[in-house]
């Protein structure tokens, strides 16, 4: 029941609490499961992590145990036009990641072996065989690992083709709608909006799933759920529109270096640089001497690069748990009440991620394990930013 200043909207099935691309596809598949749907999100759709990041789809930076989910979440993204309704430029291009030293050569085959374990299509090329795949790189290179499943798509567009997606199916979406309490009322879940003005909004759901990015951490303290999160703060930069200098989508085995030039002739460059920022002021500012590294990294790797100029530069927030693993799955001790969040390379398998977490909320057997985030409750110490193991 509504009180005077007061919208309580539903009762829902269930209300899903950030409107990145896993909660987007959490709530797509559940209300074509037939469920009623709320997506309650602070912003707009897909704006924070899902929309400022590289857009790359690709196995060479998965970790090792999620390269089964980025497959199949690259074969998504590869059809959105057939699920999602709309294209968002899903574009197909070979992966190289590369080793300029004897200790990136150990590396990558190293994290080649390991994701060949999990069924990646990696191949190990000298010199010359990745030359002819990529004319343009620094012959200073050792070696390389070749993949065909990579490439990458528009995060710009994800979010528009969502929102058409989630209408279409019904599902009623709550944007500029931060949570800022969350109660258990009678066997259901109580979202309340921020107060303003016009009142609060209320809304009521049977189920629950968290998919907050990086404020999950406070989110489930609103559940008396204690997990940490870590917020990552990557730079990334895109030059002006130049002739064609490659035409895969470049790495090194370290993961400090990730880029790929668009049809448009402009050249996305990333690779996990931090800026300055944090979950509650957000992006704040790059650091000097990362961005000029970050330049110089991909100079060194494409030496055309050098005649190239910067046309912006920008920071996104990523988010990541102590064991640097997803957390997908029931909150331990609440009923109805999930979790989805923090993937690493989270807009590669993202699609794929929410779509096994709609099918175990809808009483199907999943296609492959979710991640328990029972392991997480306990307080772990922070690990050290991009850990290089396999």
């Amino acid at each position: 029941m509504s009180t005077p200043g007061q919208t309580v909207h539903g009762p829902f099935d269930a209300a899903v609490v950030g409107g990145g691309v896993m909660g987007c596809t959490t709530a797509l598949f559940l209300a074509r499961g037939g469920m009623r749907v709320a997506l309650i999100e602070r912003d707009a759709l897909c704006r924070a992590a899902s929309g400022v990041n590289a857009g790359t789809l690709t196995l060479h930076m998965t970790r090792a145990a999620l390269v089964p989910y980025a497959m199949r979440a690259w074969h998504m993204w590869m059809a959105t036009d057939q699920w999602l309704g709309s294209s968002v430029l899903a574009t197909a291009a070979p992966g190289l990641s590369l080793a300029f030293t004897e200790a990136e050569r150990e590396l990558l085959q190293a994290r080649a072996a390991a994701r060949r374990e999990y069924g990646a299509q990696i191949d190990l090329l000298e010199r010359d065989a990745a030359l002819a795949i990529e004319p343009g790189l620094n012959p200073a290179m050792l070696e390389a690992a070749f993949c065909r499943t990579d490439g990458f798509a528009s995060a710009y567009l994800t979010g528009r083709a969502y929102h058409a997606a989630l209408r279409a199916a019904g599902v009623q979406i709550f944007e500029q709608t931060a949570a800022a309490r969350i109660d258990q009322i009678n066997g259901h879940y109580r979202v309340h909006g921020p107060d303003n003005h016009d009142g609060s909004i209320r809304i009521d759901a049977t189920r629950l799933v968290m998919a907050g990015g990086v404020w999950l951490e406070p989110l489930l303290a609103m559940l008396d759920v204690r997990i940490p999160v870590k917020t990552l703060v990557n730079q990334l930069i895109i030059t002006e529109r130049m002739p064609p200098v490659m035409r895969s989508v470049l790495s090194i085995a370290n993961g400090l270096l990730s880029m790929k030039q668009f049809a448009n002739g402009t050249v996305l460059i990333g690779g996990g640089w931090q800026g300055v920022g944090d979950r509650a002021r957000g992006p704040v500012e790059t650091i000097p001497q990362n961005l000029t590294g970050n330049l110089r990294l991909a100079q060194h790797v494409i030496p055309a690069l050098a005649k190239a100029r910067v046309a912006r530069i920008w920071l996104g927030l990523e988010a990541e748990t102590a064991d640097a693993m997803p957390m997908i799955g029931p909150l331990p001790g609440l009923a109805d009440a999930w979790v989805i969040g923090c993937v690493h390379s989270g807009y590669t398998s993202g699609p794929y991620m929410g779509k096994l977490l709609a099918q175990t909320m809808l009483g199907e057997t999943p296609e492959l394990p979710l991640f328990d985030p029972a392991r997480l409750v306990a307080a772990a110490p922070e690990l050290p930013h991009r850990e290089q193991t396999p």
